[in-house]
């Protein structure tokens, strides 16, 4: 593994409602609204099935909206997404909102449980947003996008494994990792070989944005 420092100094920003979520990130008013159905959504499901943390909802957006959105930030020409272990739409939703209109622009949620891929189809048919959803296991489906991410969907060794198939079609990894990030990737480092570069998130002072590049095996 090689670890090269952040390129990008950010701090992060301090985000409590949906005003401080748009000055953020700069999202237009038409954004702000499909974010609200998004929430208003996310919270009627989360009382049949398990989305999301029920106390994190009050936090949604900075605890979830922005701590997706701020992936645009770090590759603003990216078009074509795939996000793995899509779960409640963080950060695919987000960023399928935020990339609505534009022109070449398409989310890939990808979801191995039916019941939330049906989450998923709702939130998107309601808001009419450019995703496709995949239900199925993220490594069983490979994808020419310009980026995969994921969040909160598997330890670092696993992951990325999941998200090798993509890779190899081109796409830089993005993932959206928590303050154990290092002790992760040294535990990467036993089964793979790759380079990675560790950037401040911009949501939370403990996480980070994990950017990887050419993945292989290691030789066990």
């Amino acid at each position: 593994m090689s670890v090269a420092p952040a390129s990008l100094e950010a701090a992060p920003v301090r985000v409590v409602d949906a005003a401080g979520f748009q000055a953020a990130s700069g999202a237009t008013d038409a954004q702000l609204a499909d974010l609200a159905v998004f929430l208003d959504l996310l919270a009627e499901w989360n009382e049949k099935m398990n989305l999301v943390g029920p106390a994190t909802l009050p936090d949604f957006w900075s605890r979830h909206a922005w701590d997706s959105a701020q992936l645009l930030r770090y590759a603003p020409q990216a078009l074509t997404w795939a996000d793995l272990g899509a779960g409640a739409g963080f950060p695919g939703l987000v960023l399928a909102i935020l990339l609505k209109g534009v022109a070449g622009a398409q989310v890939h949620l990808v979801e191995s449980m039916a019941k939330r891929c049906r989450f998923l189809a709702e939130v998107s048919t309601r808001l009419a947003l450019p995703t496709t959803i995949h239900n199925i296991r993220a490594e069983e489906l490979s994808l020419s996008v310009d980026i995969v991410t994921a969040r909160a969907c598997a330890p670092m060794a696993r992951l990325l494994g999941y998200a090798r198939p993509y890779l190899k079609r081109g796409a830089t990894a993005l993932f959206l990792k928590g303050q154990d990030v290092e002790v992760e990737l040294t535990e990467a480092t036993k089964y793979w070989i790759f380079q990675a570069e560790l950037r401040p998130s911009l949501s939370d002072p403990r996480g980070h944005v994990v950017e990887v590049k050419r993945l292989s095996r290691a030789k066990v």
